[in-house]
């Protein structure tokens, strides 16, 4: 027996049809349950859409649709736009005040974790050295770790959104606005 795109089924016998149902495309059904019960699988043995399939003239589809043409300006398009942008004084300025504050946080964060690490394997009587109670060097070190991401975190967001998020949205909607100039100004 053979499915809808022509392959032959996993299945022989009477149990598994392809019907066509008003213009849609077959789809198996379970005669023993009834001819119009429908089994809507998307996975069961079809082509992916527009792969292989006819344009109804017999011949196969294109794979790709054709991509709209947008209008070329003299100025070259929209990567020439995303340069310009990339080299202005504005976008330079973004970048740093990102770089001024992950480098160091990145490092501090990193050694500080390092630290943890090393200190834990090569003193291990420092970290058994109990503080209060049941609680020792190493637990209070471990709960720090977990500390110092939150507030990396929280300064992380604070320092974004005091010190650059305001630019970048401006670079954004700037960016969208010469972009859409070359469209032809439709939005």
């Amino acid at each position: 027996m053979q499915s809808s795109t022509g392959r032959p089924g996993r299945g022989s016998g009477p149990e598994i049809s392809a019907e066509t149902q008003e213009g849609r495309e077959a789809v198996p059904t379970h005669e023993g349950v009834g001819g119009d019960t429908r089994f809507d699988d998307p996975w069961y043995d079809a082509l992916a859409s527009g792969w292989g399939e006819l344009d109804g003239t017999g011949a196969p589809a294109p794979v790709v649709p054709p991509t709209r043409r947008e209008q070329e300006s003299p100025g070259g398009g929209a990567a020439d736009v995303y340069l310009e942008v990339q080299r202005s004084a504005a976008f330079q300025e973004v970048r740093r005040r990102y770089r001024r504050f992950v480098i160091p946080g990145v490092v501090v964060f990193l050694a500080w974790y390092v630290g943890y690490v090393v200190t834990a394997t090569t003193a291990p009587g420092f970290m058994a050295r109990p503080v209060v109670g049941a609680v020792n060097v190493a637990m209070l070190a471990g709960l720090g770790q977990f500390l110092t991401t939150f507030l990396f975190t929280w300064a992380y967001a604070r320092h974004a959104r005091l010190r650059r998020d305001r630019a970048a949205l401006d670079l954004r909607w700037d960016t969208q606005e010469l972009t859409r100039g070359l469209r032809g100004g439709g939005s």
